[in-house]
């Protein structure tokens, strides 16, 4: 536990929950299940049905923990039940089918809306405190539908992420106290780790990868928090063809009314490394509020964005209170906030919904850039004001526009050397 008080950029005191970052032992996680106990063994074929069996049937008998043993197991969509946890063991590989029937279309949150879609890889809803641990790995098994929908976006460039049919990696939703730890989280077809609805959710000592290279594996987010409560992302590796960290919440003209959609508060990304991404974290493009967000102690090795603002033209929006702190290494925008009109729809409203960016801090950063500062204004849509920047070291091949952009802008020791 912290000897040290720390608050939020709000001042609201940060729980003592985010200091705690134990990882269950399997033999803390209940009865084990181990799959080749079970007749599920390392042979190729697709054993959805037999896992899932093994699911319920460690539901029925009080819980506990399905293992997977070293090997390759394959398999669907899996739904997990409240007491039943997961554990894949060194050299334990849990890999989805890359055939999209393997797959439960159900009832699902994705892209900012309540709607029948895939279900993932993994789903665990109403299941308080779900465990997912071990040293193993969950492939997704991405590279077939990856070029599918390259191809289908050859075909027809409008063509938008749920059309090209595509399980996530993992979905977690309704659920509290849950912990994500010491995975191999890998090739998701879509995103990797989609949370919604949840609180107290910790990713712990993770490695999140799918490629940009040679096949791009398209809206892989490593992390999108969607409508949750006090997240931890801590020690964990982050590298994926598209958002590190996108914090969702809905989208439309009407959004911030809609019961399924709302606020994300109280996140904290911390102590990790970025590969390859588009932001490192992203506000957007589905999202109505994102509050007391704070990124510190970041080495980014190869970003585009490091704090990406998307301001939707059809949707109410606030960002405020956010903190980015102690950052180092490589990303081409240090900050990005222009207008985001992808899928842009603003159905029946007559005016544009106002947004708002306020009271966001960025200090002890050094970092090399392409464009320090990537700020459309646009009254007309949103405002900014209350930013702070402090104590940063940049390179960078632009400037970009400028902080005074910003109402009650603070700059304070902002070195930046064009190179």
């Amino acid at each position: 536990m912290s000897e040290i008080k720390e608050y939020f950029p709000n001042g609201t005191p940060i729980d003592e929950w985010f200091y705690n970052t134990d990882v269950p032992e399997l033999e803390e996680l209940g009865k084990q299940y181990v799959l080749t106990d079970y007749n599920i063994f390392d042979d190729g074929k697709i054993y959805t049905n037999e896992i899932q069996a093994l699911i319920n049937t460690a539901s029925e008998n009080g819980g506990g923990v399905i293992v997977v043993p070293p090997g390759t197991y394959m398999t669907g969509s899996l739904h997990f039940k409240k007491g039943v946890n997961l554990y894949i063991a060194e050299g334990g590989t849990l890999k989805g089918s890359d055939d999209i029937s393997d797959y439960t279309v159900c009832e699902t949150r994705i892209e900012g809306e309540t709607c029948k879609y895939f279900a993932a890889l993994i789903n665990a809803d109403g299941c308080d405190g779900f465990t997912m641990c071990g040293s193993g790995t969950i492939d997704g098994n991405g590279l077939k539908s990856w070029k599918a929908f390259w191809l289908r976006r050859l075909w027809n460039p409008a063509c938008t992420n749920k059309d090209e049919q595509r399980p996530r990696l993992v979905y977690i939703s309704n659920s509290s106290n849950v912990t994500v730890a010491n995975l191999h989280l890998q090739n998701a077809q879509f995103w990797t780790n989609h949370i919604y609805k949840c609180d107290r959710v910790r990713f712990l000592n993770c490695h999140i990868f799918s490629p940009a290279s040679p096949v791009k594996a398209p809206s892989t987010d490593a992390v999108d928090i969607d409508v949750c409560s006090d997240v931890l992302i801590k020690n964990c590796y982050l590298e994926v063809n598209d958002d590190s960290v996108a914090l969702k919440g809905g989208k439309g003209p009407w959004a911030d009314t809609a019961p399924e959609n709302g606020s994300n508060e109280r996140i904290i990304i911390e102590d990790c490394t970025y590969g390859f991404c588009h932001g490192c974290l992203t506000c957007g493009s589905e999202s109505v509020h994102n509050r007391n967000i704070i990124v510190r102690r970041i080495n980014v090795l190869d970003g585009k964005n490091l704090l990406w603002l998307k301001m939707r033209p059809d949707t109410p929006q606030r960002y405020e209170y956010i903190t980015i702190e102690d950052i180092k290494g490589k990303i081409n925008n240090f900050i990005q906030i222009n207008p985001w009109t992808q899928f842009y729809d603003l159905k029946d409203r007559k005016d544009i919904p106002l947004s708002y960016a306020e009271n966001i801090t960025m200090r002890n950063c050094e970092c090399e850039c392409n464009t320090y500062f990537d700020v459309t204004p646009d009254e007309t849509q949103y405002h900014l004001s209350r930013f702070v920047f402090e104590n940063i070291s940049i390179k960078a091949n632009n400037r970009g526009t400028d902080e005074s952009c910003i109402e009650k802008v603070k700059v304070k020791n902002v070195r930046i050397d064009i190179i």
